[in-house]
């Protein structure tokens, strides 16, 4: 029998369509694996059936490739699963070596970066778990791990077109111990988080999110190896409860103070990311997201997983949300029923359930991932301009503001004045003095203080190789290099200013990328003088308000 090529056409077609089909069908969903869905009531699953998840999806699907970064204190190994369209999963290392070059900035021409951010793929980090305690982390992780692996639809193919996702699992050992102790009980309404019987961090236990400006912890180093030297993602989202009594969730944008250290278009870029999630929840009817002086969270400090990518210019996003496998109630809270600025949405006292935050928590990672689909190239060059802005701060005679400089300006006004109310009558003083502290100075006094040469920003660092405790600045040294930090080593004796330092000191510059990093770990924190209203209260700080490694450390 004669057969045309259209026949062996439309055979070939069904082929494929049978191929494809069954790949789809081959991923497992939760249930088919956990045994129940993901946000059921009263349900928990441990670290090892979720290792094996995760491992039955890359195997599955051609959008995901797993990656073990490195073992865990207890031995278990920390996964990396990177989802992203099989088109781009082909180019992986390009896209890891743009994203590199991009966030060093270094020896690149604005025409370069242009091209290279038009060539590139935003990279997006999303984890989960790290507070095992935390339960909707680590959940809302593996059911976005399942979506965003499963689905078809036309939004999920544009996100893994345009993006690449870094799912990680924060604590591993963790998530074992929590999960098992909650399900250790048979009946469900009996289920309790409650008398952990130790850490669920071998050494730090809730700590551990204490850890990432000096990486104690292994799983610290394995995080900050990925963060800050493999793959530098543009954005950065982490995982956490509880929001606020009366609220769903509290998440960016976030209060003041921010670290002076900081570029102006990383605090923007937080807001415009912000923006993206609260308008999600709101188009899909989800209430009770709040920011701003809706909650405590600011961006301050240094030392968390989503704090410490700031000092090296990525847009961090935190979330803090209700929820866990034990149903609860949203409580009634009468002042957060009236919609404002920080919670345009209230929401309403209601039972709530454990799949309604894993839903919100997916519902936030897709309007994360639309953002950075939609800005692709604009959050690469971005994070190339910042780092740009870092190397040019750092190679020339610098004045940042902050609270020491306003200080001095002030400082230098009160005592002209003070000089000038001796030669003359105090009535007849007039003139520049007449407005009062802070109000109205004359712009010179800003020039004076702008060119102290005392209070100029550091243009390098030196660590002698002969100080007393060499070891520990070593130590201090290898903090450092975990986060990214360039780091100079002499070969021979050297001078600088007149004075000698010995073979072996190490020499830290300020003209990198990640110079506030680097201020960071040198320089004493300045936190603003926060009060209620003048005279009042003082507001106190999110978290710790100074953490000087050097200072530790006896450097």
């Amino acid at each position: 029998m004669i057969r045309s090529n259209k026949f062996y056409c439309s055979l070939a077609v069904m082929l494929l369509l049978r191929v494809s089909l069954s790949w789809t069908q081959a991923i497992p969903s939760p249930k088919d694996h956990f045994g129940f869905n993901i946000g059921d009531d009263y349900q928990l699953a441990t670290y090892t059936q979720t290792e094996a998840y995760f491992k039955k999806l890359a195997a599955a699907s051609d959008r995901v490739r797993i990656e073990d970064i490195g073992l865990t204190e207890e031995g278990r190994h920390q996964y990396v699963l990177i989802v992203t369209s099989p088109e781009n999963m082909q180019r992986l290392d390009r896209y890891k070596e743009i994203s590199q070059k991009l966030a060093r900035a270094e020896g690149l021409t604005e025409e370069q970066a242009q091209a290279l951010a038009s060539e590139g793929k935003a990279v997006v980090w999303i984890d989960g778990g790290l507070h095992a305690t935390e339960t909707v982390g680590i959940h809302q992780l593996i059911e976005t791990a399942w979506q965003l692996t499963s689905r078809q639809d036309a939004e999920t193919k544009r996100l893994l077109d345009q993006t690449i996702v870094l799912l990680t699992h924060a604590n591993p050992d963790g998530q074992e111990l929590v999960s098992n102790w909650y399900m250790r009980t048979r009946k469900p309404e009996k289920r309790s988080l409650s008398h952990l019987p130790r850490l669920y961090q071998k050494y730090v236990g809730h700590d551990n999110n204490r850890d990432f400006y000096m990486t104690n912890m292994k799983e610290s180093q394995n995080i900050s190896r990925q963060l800050f030297v493999e793959w530098i993602p543009q954005i950065m989202y982490n995982h956490h409860q509880r929001g606020p009594a009366g609220s769903v969730l509290a998440g960016p944008s976030y209060r003041d103070p921010f670290n002076y250290v900081y570029d102006p278009l990383l605090v923007t870029s937080i807001d415009a990311v912000g923006a993206a999630m609260n308008n999600r929840l709101n188009a899909e009817g989800k209430p009770g997201y709040t920011q701003r002086a809706g909650s405590q969270f600011s961006t301050w400090w240094n030392g968390g997983l989503r704090t410490t990518p700031y000092f090296h210019n990525m847009v961090g996003l935190l979330t803090e949300i209700i929820g866990g496998p034990t149903p609860e109630d949203v409580p009634l809270v009468p002042q957060r029923l009236l919609p404002n600025g920080a919670t345009p949405n209230p929401v309403a006292p209601q039972k709530w359930h454990f799949r309604q935050s894993i839903d919100y928590s997916v519902s936030l990672n897709y309007a994360v991932l639309n953002y950075a689909a939609r800005h692709s190239d604009e959050l690469l060059y971005n994070i190339y301009r910042m780092g740009k802005n870092s190397i040019e701060r750092g190679s020339k005679d610098r004045w940042a503001l902050s609270p020491k400089h306003v200080d001095a300006i002030n400082a230098a006004h009160e005592k002209d004045k003070a000089k000038e109310a001796k030669s003359r009558d105090a009535e007849s003083s007039g003139g520049d003095f007449s407005y009062g502290r802070g109000s109205g100075i004359p712009a010179k006094y800003f020039d004076t203080t702008m060119k102290d040469t005392a209070l100029r920003d550091p243009r390098g660092y030196i660590l002698p190789a002969d100080q007393h405790d060499f070891p520990t600045t070593v130590t201090f040294v290898n903090a450092l290099i975990k986060s990214g930090v360039l780091v100079h080593k002499a070969t021979s004796d050297f001078t600088v200013a007149g004075k000698s330092y010995p073979a072996g000191s190490y020499i830290v510059q300020t003209n990198q990328a990640f110079r506030p990093h680097v201020l960071d770990m040198f320089e004493p924190q300045e936190h603003p003088n926060d009060f209620q209203y003048e005279g009042g209260p003082p507001i106190r700080p999110y978290d710790a308000a100074g953490w000087t490694l050097a200072y530790q450390m006896s450097v």
